[in-house]
């Protein structure tokens, strides 16, 4: 006995124009076969459709971002199809769980191996700030070892949440300008936390 087939019943034919979403180009001035516009917008909206991310998981928070990877939420959707292991090669960190006081030097170095311009990106309770673990051994915040761009509250949060947290460093990686990391004010933040 054979099993009906489910899918694809009623053939649709498919519309290139629905079915697939382009990226919007930056504000600029078009031509007869040419497009002008700054470079920091074109940077831009490079370097947000091509983050690669580095997690650094201790918790439960990081079986969500495995579940946000998965082919359910498919994080590689937004361009972050390659998640790296090695500091050197990626640009966003993503921390996601409980961080030890013992462990806190460790993350600092991840941190500073990385090249820049490097994101960091929060997760949770534990990481943002020591979440239900008030004790003497858990960091209070990784804020107080790395500047942290964006927090994703909840414990731990759902995919949706992860999801959001990355549209918003991209949004944030999309409008930030080439010369942010010269500028006094971001050496000022790195001064802060004892990092040349």
């Amino acid at each position: 006995m054979s099993r009906p087939v489910r899918f694809n019943i009623y053939q649709k034919e498919a519309d290139a124009k629905t079915a697939v979403s382009m990226t919007e180009a930056p504000e600029g001035y078009t031509g007869d076969g040419f497009f002008t516009t700054k470079l920091s917008d074109v940077v831009g909206l490079a370097r947000k459709n091509s983050i690669w991310p580095l997690p650094f998981a201790t918790s439960c928070c990081g079986i969500e971002f495995m579940a946000t990877m998965g082919s359910h939420y498919d994080l590689a959707r937004f361009g972050s199809e390659r998640v790296g292991f090695s500091p050197r090669q990626c640009d966003l960190l993503m921390v996601m769980g409980t961080i030890a006081k013992k462990m806190a030097p460790v993350l600092r170095q991840v941190y500073l191996q990385m090249a820049e311009p490097r994101w960091v990106l929060s997760m949770g309770a534990c990481a943002s700030s020591g979440g239900i673990f008030d004790t003497y051994s858990v960091l209070q915040g990784i804020d107080q070892i790395i500047p942290v761009d964006i927090y994703i509250p909840g414990c731990p949060p759902r995919p949706e949440a992860v999801l959001d947290g990355f549209m918003r460093i991209q949004e944030l990686v999309g409008q930030e300008s080439i010369r942010r990391r010269n500028s006094e004010q971001y050496k000022g933040l790195l001064e802060s936390y004892g990092i040349q």
